[in-house]
Protein backbone atom coordinates (compact mmCIF):
# COMPACT_ATOMS: atom_id res chain seq x y z
CA UNK A 1 0.00 0.00 0.00
CA UNK A 2 1.46 3.24 -0.72
CA UNK A 3 1.07 6.21 2.01
CA UNK A 4 -0.20 9.71 0.66
CA UNK A 5 -0.20 12.74 2.67
CA UNK A 6 -2.20 15.60 0.46
CA UNK A 7 -0.50 19.05 1.22
CA UNK A 8 -3.00 22.11 0.29
CA UNK A 9 -4.59 24.72 2.01
CA UNK A 10 -7.90 24.52 -0.17
CA UNK A 11 -10.20 22.70 1.41
CA UNK A 12 -12.19 21.93 -2.03
CA UNK A 13 -8.34 20.96 -3.68
CA UNK A 14 -7.91 18.03 -1.16
CA UNK A 15 -11.73 17.16 -1.63
CA UNK A 16 -10.76 15.98 -5.20
CA UNK A 17 -8.18 14.48 -4.40
CA UNK A 18 -9.56 12.20 -1.74
CA UNK A 19 -12.40 11.51 -4.65
CA UNK A 20 -9.32 10.48 -7.24
CA UNK A 21 -7.42 8.41 -4.84
CA UNK A 22 -10.73 6.48 -3.30
CA UNK A 23 -10.30 4.71 -6.97
CA UNK A 24 -6.87 3.89 -6.95
CA UNK A 25 -6.88 0.98 -4.44
CA UNK A 26 -3.18 0.81 -3.39
CA UNK A 27 -3.09 4.40 -2.19
CA UNK A 28 -4.08 5.50 1.07
CA UNK A 29 -4.33 8.82 3.13
CA UNK A 30 -2.41 8.86 5.95
CA UNK A 31 -2.82 12.26 6.52
CA UNK A 32 -3.94 16.37 5.41
CA UNK A 33 -1.97 19.49 6.02
CA UNK A 34 -3.40 23.13 5.16
CA UNK A 35 -0.04 24.83 6.14
CA UNK A 36 3.59 24.30 5.33
CA UNK A 37 4.39 23.33 9.66
CA UNK A 38 1.69 20.75 9.52
CA UNK A 39 3.22 19.01 6.52
CA UNK A 40 6.26 18.57 7.62
CA UNK A 41 5.48 17.40 11.16
CA UNK A 42 3.08 14.65 9.10
CA UNK A 43 5.83 13.32 6.95
CA UNK A 44 8.00 12.92 9.37
CA UNK A 45 5.40 11.12 11.34
CA UNK A 46 3.31 9.59 8.89
CA UNK A 47 6.48 8.74 6.78
CA UNK A 48 3.92 8.59 3.56
CA UNK A 49 5.86 7.62 0.23
CA UNK A 50 3.91 10.25 -1.72
CA UNK A 51 2.87 13.68 -1.21
CA UNK A 52 0.76 15.43 -3.35
CA UNK A 53 1.64 18.73 -2.70
CA UNK A 54 0.37 22.47 -3.37
CA UNK A 55 2.78 25.32 -4.09
CA UNK A 56 1.78 28.27 -2.96
CA UNK A 57 0.74 27.35 1.01
CA UNK A 58 0.83 29.90 4.31
CA UNK A 59 4.26 29.60 6.24
CA UNK A 60 6.30 29.25 3.46
CA UNK A 61 5.81 27.75 -0.46
CA UNK A 62 6.52 24.33 -1.88
CA UNK A 63 10.12 24.80 -2.46
CA UNK A 64 10.95 25.35 1.27
CA UNK A 65 9.16 22.76 2.77
CA UNK A 66 11.37 20.31 0.35
CA UNK A 67 14.54 22.73 1.58
CA UNK A 68 12.99 21.60 5.43
CA UNK A 69 12.50 18.11 4.60
CA UNK A 70 15.72 17.56 3.08
CA UNK A 71 16.80 19.04 6.40
CA UNK A 72 14.90 16.77 8.63
CA UNK A 73 16.96 13.89 9.68
CA UNK A 74 14.28 11.72 10.59
CA UNK A 75 12.35 13.28 7.53
CA UNK A 76 12.27 10.23 4.95
CA UNK A 77 11.65 12.04 1.77
CA UNK A 78 8.48 11.10 0.07
CA UNK A 79 8.23 11.30 -3.72
CA UNK A 80 6.37 14.85 -4.96
CA UNK A 81 3.35 15.53 -7.12
CA UNK A 82 2.83 19.47 -7.42
CA UNK A 83 -0.31 20.82 -7.54
CA UNK A 84 -0.44 23.89 -8.56
CA UNK A 85 -2.86 26.58 -10.54
CA UNK A 86 0.52 28.48 -11.62
CA UNK A 87 2.46 27.04 -14.25
CA UNK A 88 5.63 29.33 -13.82
CA UNK A 89 7.10 26.84 -11.32
CA UNK A 90 6.82 23.59 -13.64
CA UNK A 91 10.89 23.68 -14.92
CA UNK A 92 11.72 24.64 -11.56
CA UNK A 93 9.63 21.66 -10.15
CA UNK A 94 11.45 19.22 -12.65
CA UNK A 95 14.82 20.78 -12.03
CA UNK A 96 14.42 19.03 -7.79
CA UNK A 97 13.07 15.99 -9.37
CA UNK A 98 9.54 16.11 -8.78
CA UNK A 99 7.88 13.07 -10.20
CA UNK A 100 4.94 15.26 -11.82
CA UNK A 101 3.33 18.27 -12.08
CA UNK A 102 -0.44 18.45 -11.69
CA UNK A 103 -2.02 21.94 -12.92
CA UNK A 104 -5.54 22.77 -11.73
CA UNK A 105 -8.28 21.90 -12.46
CA UNK A 106 -6.50 18.67 -13.61
CA UNK A 107 -8.45 15.94 -15.10
CA UNK A 108 -8.56 12.27 -13.50
CA UNK A 109 -6.51 10.66 -16.56
CA UNK A 110 -4.01 13.68 -15.84
CA UNK A 111 -4.59 12.64 -12.17
CA UNK A 112 -3.90 8.39 -13.01
CA UNK A 113 -1.29 9.20 -15.19
CA UNK A 114 0.74 10.75 -12.68
CA UNK A 115 -0.26 7.95 -9.82
CA UNK A 116 1.25 6.00 -12.62
CA UNK A 117 4.31 7.28 -12.94
CA UNK A 118 5.00 7.70 -9.53
CA UNK A 119 4.26 3.70 -9.31
CA UNK A 120 6.57 2.99 -11.83
CA UNK A 121 9.37 5.08 -9.37
CA UNK A 122 8.43 3.54 -6.50
CA UNK A 123 9.48 0.03 -7.59
CA UNK A 124 13.62 1.46 -8.03
CA UNK A 125 15.08 2.51 -5.10
CA UNK A 126 13.69 4.41 -2.27
CA UNK A 127 14.41 8.21 -1.92
CA UNK A 128 16.82 9.43 0.69
CA UNK A 129 16.35 12.62 2.75
CA UNK A 130 18.70 15.50 1.71
CA UNK A 131 20.34 17.17 -1.54
CA UNK A 132 22.94 16.39 -3.93
CA UNK A 133 23.69 19.06 -6.46
CA UNK A 134 20.48 20.45 -6.02
CA UNK A 135 18.22 17.60 -5.99
CA UNK A 136 16.76 15.07 -3.73
CA UNK A 137 19.30 12.08 -2.85
CA UNK A 138 18.35 9.03 -4.81
CA UNK A 139 15.68 10.47 -7.12
CA UNK A 140 18.33 10.03 -9.94
CA UNK A 141 21.42 11.57 -10.64
CA UNK A 142 20.64 12.56 -14.53
CA UNK A 143 17.73 13.57 -15.75
CA UNK A 144 15.25 11.83 -18.79
CA UNK A 145 13.57 15.09 -19.81
CA UNK A 146 14.36 18.54 -19.91
CA UNK A 147 11.46 20.67 -18.86
CA UNK A 148 10.96 24.32 -20.35
CA UNK A 149 8.62 26.96 -21.44
CA UNK A 150 8.76 27.82 -25.50
CA UNK A 151 5.98 29.78 -27.12
CA UNK A 152 3.66 30.26 -24.17
CA UNK A 153 3.80 26.15 -23.49
CA UNK A 154 5.59 24.07 -21.37
CA UNK A 155 7.31 21.55 -23.20
CA UNK A 156 8.54 17.97 -22.26
CA UNK A 157 11.91 16.87 -24.02
CA UNK A 158 13.19 13.60 -23.93
CA UNK A 159 16.79 13.93 -23.48
CA UNK A 160 17.37 11.09 -26.04
CA UNK A 161 15.77 13.18 -28.55
CA UNK A 162 18.42 15.35 -28.32
CA UNK A 163 21.38 15.68 -30.71
CA UNK A 164 23.47 18.49 -30.11
CA UNK A 165 23.71 21.23 -27.70
CA UNK A 166 25.88 24.57 -28.10
CA UNK A 167 26.20 27.60 -25.77
CA UNK A 168 24.63 31.00 -26.85
CA UNK A 169 25.82 33.89 -24.76
CA UNK A 170 23.98 33.74 -21.83
CA UNK A 171 21.84 30.52 -23.10
CA UNK A 172 21.89 27.26 -24.58
CA UNK A 173 20.59 26.23 -28.14
CA UNK A 174 18.90 22.51 -27.86
CA UNK A 175 18.72 20.64 -31.08
CA UNK A 176 16.64 17.57 -31.88
CA UNK A 177 15.91 16.18 -35.29
CA UNK A 178 13.07 18.45 -36.47
CA UNK A 179 13.50 21.24 -33.70
CA UNK A 180 15.64 23.71 -32.01
CA UNK A 181 14.96 25.61 -28.65
CA UNK A 182 16.72 28.44 -26.99
CA UNK A 183 17.23 27.87 -22.95
CA UNK A 184 18.10 30.57 -20.53
CA UNK A 185 21.07 28.46 -19.11
CA UNK A 186 24.19 27.23 -18.51
CA UNK A 187 26.41 25.04 -20.27
CA UNK A 188 28.14 23.95 -17.01
CA UNK A 189 24.76 22.98 -15.23
CA UNK A 190 23.07 21.50 -18.77
CA UNK A 191 26.31 19.68 -18.79
CA UNK A 192 25.63 18.28 -14.62
CA UNK A 193 22.28 17.07 -15.49
CA UNK A 194 22.72 14.45 -18.42
CA UNK A 195 24.52 11.12 -18.48
CA UNK A 196 27.78 11.00 -19.55
CA UNK A 197 27.57 7.72 -21.01
CA UNK A 198 25.23 9.32 -23.62
CA UNK A 199 26.47 13.35 -23.97
CA UNK A 200 29.59 14.59 -24.45
CA UNK A 201 31.55 17.73 -23.67
CA UNK A 202 33.21 18.13 -27.38
CA UNK A 203 33.98 21.99 -27.18
CA UNK A 204 33.64 24.44 -24.88
CA UNK A 205 30.47 25.60 -26.27
CA UNK A 206 29.09 22.23 -27.67
CA UNK A 207 27.87 18.92 -26.30
CA UNK A 208 26.31 16.24 -28.27
CA UNK A 209 24.05 13.35 -28.12
CA UNK A 210 26.68 10.21 -28.48
CA UNK A 211 24.03 7.43 -30.24
CA UNK A 212 24.10 10.47 -32.97
CA UNK A 213 27.67 10.55 -33.74
CA UNK A 214 28.49 9.07 -36.64
CA UNK A 215 32.62 10.53 -37.14
CA UNK A 216 35.08 11.98 -35.89
CA UNK A 217 36.91 13.95 -39.27
CA UNK A 218 40.19 16.25 -39.01
CA UNK A 219 39.07 19.06 -41.13
CA UNK A 220 42.15 20.74 -44.24
CA UNK A 221 43.11 23.65 -41.62
CA UNK A 222 44.04 20.63 -39.32
CA UNK A 223 41.09 21.16 -36.92
CA UNK A 224 38.38 18.34 -35.54
CA UNK A 225 35.09 18.13 -35.96
CA UNK A 226 32.13 15.46 -34.84
CA UNK A 227 30.11 14.25 -37.67
CA UNK A 228 26.60 13.39 -37.07
CA UNK A 229 24.35 10.91 -38.08
CA UNK A 230 22.65 13.42 -40.21
CA UNK A 231 26.12 14.94 -41.75
CA UNK A 232 25.74 17.98 -39.48
CA UNK A 233 29.43 18.64 -38.32
CA UNK A 234 29.95 20.06 -34.84
CA UNK A 235 33.41 22.08 -33.80
CA UNK A 236 35.25 19.90 -31.41
CA UNK A 237 38.24 20.88 -29.57
CA UNK A 238 41.48 18.55 -30.05
CA UNK A 239 41.36 17.89 -26.09
CA UNK A 240 37.78 16.16 -26.44
CA UNK A 241 39.17 14.32 -29.76
CA UNK A 242 40.84 10.79 -27.88
CA UNK A 243 37.25 10.61 -25.77
CA UNK A 244 35.08 10.55 -28.65
CA UNK A 245 37.16 8.29 -30.67
CA UNK A 246 37.81 5.72 -27.65
CA UNK A 247 33.45 5.83 -27.47
CA UNK A 248 32.95 5.06 -31.56
CA UNK A 249 35.87 2.27 -30.87
CA UNK A 250 33.78 0.59 -28.88
CA UNK A 251 30.41 1.41 -30.32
Amino acid sequence: MIRVVLADDEVLARQKLRQFLREEPDLEIVGEGATAAETIELVRVAKPELLFLDIRMPGMDGFDLIGELTACTLCQMPRIVFTTAYDQYAVRAFEIHAVDYLLKPFTRERFRAAVERVRQQLSGPAPKPGLTNGRPKGAGPYTTRIVFKSRGRILFLPVSEIRWIAAEENYVRISTENDTHLLRETMVHIEERLDPQMFLRVHRSSIVNLQYVKEVRTEPNGDFSVVLVNGQKIAMSRSYRSRVSEWLVHH
